[in-house]
């Protein structure tokens, strides 16, 4: 898959999708794409129209736009590492739990079948 059809993916046919697992490609490529389309709204609001207000109503709309993929990827991707999705209740601890959440994100996924179903490293290669 390119890079932008893993956010595609993660928008679209998994929007709403808390089962099952999801690489760490998976995430990290739409974590990457999320930014860049923040930073994309960024400078075409503070910089090229020089209204903060237009950034601020624009990222917030696209926040809540993302807000249930951002929370399903990280689910499946906790799951991944064989880990329950209540863990992301840990982003809510201010630093030390996005820290923990962080190492949690770029650990390799757990070998194998785990509590959440078949390795999706291993889906890929069966033709």
């Amino acid at each position: 898959m390119k890079w932008y059809e893993w956010y595609i993916k993660c928008v679209t046919t998994d929007y709403f999708n808390f089962k099952g697992r999801a690489r760490r490609k998976e995430y990290w490529m739409f974590t990457l794409f999320s930014f860049i389309i923040y930073m994309i709204l960024f400078i075409f609001f503070e910089k090229i129209m020089s209204s903060p207000d237009g950034y601020t109503i624009t990222g917030a709309i696209y926040s809540l736009a993302v807000f249930l993929p951002t929370l399903g990827v990280s689910v499946r991707r906790l799951h991944d590492i064989n880990r329950s999705g209540w863990w992301f209740l840990l982003s809510f601890i201010p630093l030390i739990g996005g820290l923990i959440l962080l190492i949690f994100m770029v650990l390799d996924s757990t070998p194998g079948d785990n509590n959440y179903g078949e390795n999706p490293k291993a889906q890929q290669y069966i033709v």
